[in-house]
């Protein structure tokens, strides 16, 4: 500060003509001793506790370091509004500033509380927001934090609680710990450190305090813990020497530092006679040469009790190294400097003010000899200028831009302390850009790898983080997605579902296109279908031909020989429709395979239908007087199956036209596959087609049971009969069957009874007469059929 106010005498673009002067009051690092100093200096009783030149009091104080006590200082003489002392009260009118160089706590930035407050130390909400942004970069969701119990370490603690949950960073413990600890609490800190799982932790302690927690950690081992610094011990180069094994590989943020230019030799120019009436020097420079001074009472030195020699006058300080003499870590010193320089510009602004241009009432200026606190507070928010290369302002809380350093802790060839900047952050770069890391520079504290320090460790892609009850979010199960979802990232909340076409992998995360199923001809089932099908229609084809070979026979020309050759061509047909319902089904497919398979069994079931009529008929009409036959002769069978056929083309034309069956992607029974097959459109047409074929062949069972008993060797009723039951037993069971299948086996079941029933027909009807024409000729005669060979 000495040095800054030298430096701005010497100047003359900066308050020509006016010398700025200065008071300096010990604060001793405690709470009372601030508060007393602060209302001794406003006071004006400044006695043995002031150095410096003398002249009017100062209208700004410069201080105090600790948040804490510059709260204090604030709350003490902003409500009493005191000052006693006539010049004191002349200046300050009730009012004093207060200029930080140390004091971070966000709480300070309230104007409410504190109007008269500003510092050159950035605000811990641009501290925490920095400590959170790197915890976040380093995916360390589970930390704890540590701090004293003060205004500095709860404020900072309670902030960085609301910005680590805004980056799903959760803090496994907080704990404050006494300014003054004693062994038990030391060794409560230190338990809570050991026994949580985090092996980051977050340290806002003092130098001194956290001394103490260090060696208790030296003690028992402790090694496994990262630390990360908080602004306050940041550069605390004074924890190295004995507790390095420990704080190798700390990270952390510092306040920007400065090389001040002049600053080293202003230094080493102090000379003995620099400390008559000014304390401070006194004694250091009894402690750094172990000498005594004239008068003074400074007789202890660090090891106790000891008498000094006389000091000589030719000791220098160019000749001593000592955390005094070095300069090449300036942060707190800069905010100093830089707090001096905002009350010179802003002096320097109220005396450029011209009169009629100001900025109070009536357009007048504040008059720079005889400063008007308040006066002053506004020209000092204010004001913008450039300190050693950084551009100096202030936001609308007197705070200013926020600029750290993240400082690393390597250990040198010497074993001593090497503070390596390894980043930053920047609040006025916006907050994408704001933080910027050399993580290749950083040396970890065990390893090359930064450490892991996580509730539950990230969840794999194919699942899914499921919080546990009771617990913060970073603690979680993995729970694996559901068939059908997935997830494809690291910690995924949810798992997203599949379109319809696609269905997730084994490892769910992936989707990937759903298996097509259909009734294939390349498949076991289609072959074998088919397979039989074809059978069935070179068996029907046999018959035809074993007919048309022997149709001058009787058993040939005594069963309708037309309508017997219509039956088979049609069976033929039903044989070969079952072959529509194999295959990649597609609308065409789906409405042909359906009104074929209609109209050929229409088909089939008339003729069986006109051939059981023509034999209850014929023997109606072997009855004396009666000329029946006359009445169902070829033309009117040949009419009977084309009027029964004509009402199922127009079901089936219905159908079609109003809700025709069509190729459907079904994902209903399994949902991992798509089964491609024919819905049938109007369920109401698909059950009239099968009703219809069940009522000509319910018609049809009735008229062969009633002509089951007449007289012939060679009774065709009874057959009809037979394959009638045949024909209703495969479609009462197909009902359910069909309705209850899924997939492709639905098809298989229709066409199974497809097959079977026209086997049943096939078997029931012709197989016998096959049997007799091939294998028992004797019986195929007339008079075998009419019964008049006997054995």
């Amino acid at each position: 500060m000495i040095f800054a106010i030298n430096e701005i005498n010497k100047r003359e673009d900066i308050l020509p003509n006016l010398n700025l002067g200065y008071r300096i009051l010990d604060s001793c690092d405690d709470m009372h001793a601030s508060q007393r100093s602060s209302l001794v200096l406003v006071n004006g009783q400044f006695g043995e506790l002031c150095a410096g030149a003398a002249g009017p009091l100062s209208p700004v104080i410069i201080g105090d370091a600790g948040s804490g006590r510059s709260m204090a200082v604030l709350r003490t003489l902003g409500p009493f509004h005191i000052p006693l002392h006539m010049e004191t009260q002349r200046l300050f009118h009730s009012l004093h500033l207060q200029v930080s160089y140390f004091a971070s706590c966000n709480c300070l930035s309230d104007k409410k509380q504190f109007p008269t407050f500003l510092r050159t130390m950035p605000s811990d909400a641009f501290q925490i927001k920095a400590i959170a942004k790197l915890v976040n970069h380093f995916k360390w969701t589970w930390v704890g934090a540590i701090g004293g119990d003060n205004d500095y370490a709860r404020f900072a603690i309670q902030l960085f609680l609301e910005e680590a949950s805004k980056r799903d960073v959760c803090v496994a413990y907080t704990h404050f710990y006494p300014t003054a600890m004693d062994k038990a609490d030391i060794m409560e800190v230190t338990e809570v450190i050991k026994l949580s799982s985090a092996k980051v932790v977050v340290s806002f302690s003092g130098e001194s305090e956290l001394q103490s927690i260090l060696g208790e950690f030296y003690r028992q081992n402790i090694t496994d813990i990262q630390l990360i610094a908080g602004e306050a011990w940041a550069t605390g180069k004074s924890l190295w020497s004995e507790f390095k094994d420990v704080l190798i590989g700390t990270i952390g943020f510092a306040i920007r530092k400065a090389d001040i230019p002049g600053l080293k030799a202003f230094l080493g120019r102090l000379r003995l006679s620099d400390a008559d009436g000014f304390p401070f020097i006194a004694e250091f420079w009894e402690e750094t040469f172990d000498c005594k001074l004239n008068g003074s009472r400074n007789t202890h030195s660090h090891g106790g009790a000891v008498s000094r020699k006389p000091c000589t006058g030719l000791e220098s300080l160019e000749e001593v190294l000592s955390p005094y003499s070095d300069v090449s870590q300036l942060r707190v010193s800069y905010n100093v400097y830089k707090a001096v320089y905002l009350i010179a510009h802003a002096l320097h602004d109220m005396n450029a003010c011209v009169s009629g241009n100001g900025p109070f009432t009536n357009e007048t200026c504040g008059d720079v000899k005889r400063v008007v606190p308040w006066q002053l507070l506004h020209y000092m928010k204010r004001v913008s200028f450039s300190a050693l290369g950084e551009e100096v302002r202030f936001d609308e809380n007197g705070d200013p831009i926020a600029s750290y350093d993240l400082m690393n802790w390597h250990e040198g060839a010497d074993g001593s302390l090497q503070l390596v900047k390894v980043g930053y952050y920047d609040a006025s770069l916006g907050s994408e850009n704001e933080l910027v890391i050399n993580e290749s520079a950083i040396r970890w504290h065990r390893g090359q790898q930064a450490p892991r320090s996580v509730c539950s460790e990230s969840c794999s892609p194919g699942t899914r983080k499921a919080t546990r009850k009771g617990e913060p979010v970073c603690c979680f199960d993995c729970v694996p997605c559901a068939d059908g979802e997935i997830s494809n990232q690291t910690d995924s909340l949810d798992c997203s579902r599949c379109s319809l076409d696609m269905w997730s992998n084994q490892a769910r995360d992936q989707c990937i296109p759903k298996d097509v199923e259909f009734l294939s001809y390349y498949e076991s089932m289609g072959i074998i279908l088919t397979v039989v099908s074809v059978f069935g229609a070179c068996a029907t084809a046999a018959v035809s031909g074993v007919f048309i070979i022997f149709r001058n026979t009787p058993i040939v020309r005594a069963n309708n020989m037309e309508l017997s050759f219509l039956l088979l061509l049609f069976l033929v047909l039903c044989f070969l429709i079952t072959l529509t319902f194999i295959g990649e089904p597609t609308d065409w497919s789906c409405m042909i395979r359906y009104t074929a398979f209609g109209v050929s069994f229409a088909l089939c079931i008339s003729c069986i239908l006109a051939k059981t009529v023509v034999v209850l008929i014929a023997f109606r009409a072997t009855l004396p007087g009666s000329d029946i036959m006359k009445w169902f002769g070829r033309a009117q069978q040949r009419a009977s199956v084309f009027v029964c056929t004509s009402v199922q083309i127009i079901i089936c034309i219905v159908w079609l036209t109003t809700s025709p069956p069509y190729a459907e992607h079904n994902t209903r029974y399994q949902s991992a596959k798509i089964i491609l097959e024919c819905a049938v459109g109007s369920a109401l047409g698909f059950w009239c087609v099968l009703g219809y074929i069940g009522l000509l062949a319910c018609m049809c069972f009735v008229i062969a049971f009633l002509a089951r008993n007449l007289p012939d060797n060679f009774n065709e009723a009874k057959l009809i009969t037979f394959s009638m039951l045949i024909f209703f037993a495969v479609w009462i069971t197909f009902i359910p069957t069909y309705v209850s299948t899924p997939g492709k086996y639905t098809v298989a079941v229709q066409i199974f009874a497809i097959l079977a029933s026209a086997f049943g027909l096939l078997s029931c009807i012709f197989v016998p007469k096959c049997y007799v024409i091939l294998l028992k000729p004797k019986k195929n005669t007339k008079q075998y059929l009419m019964g008049k060979v006997v054995k």
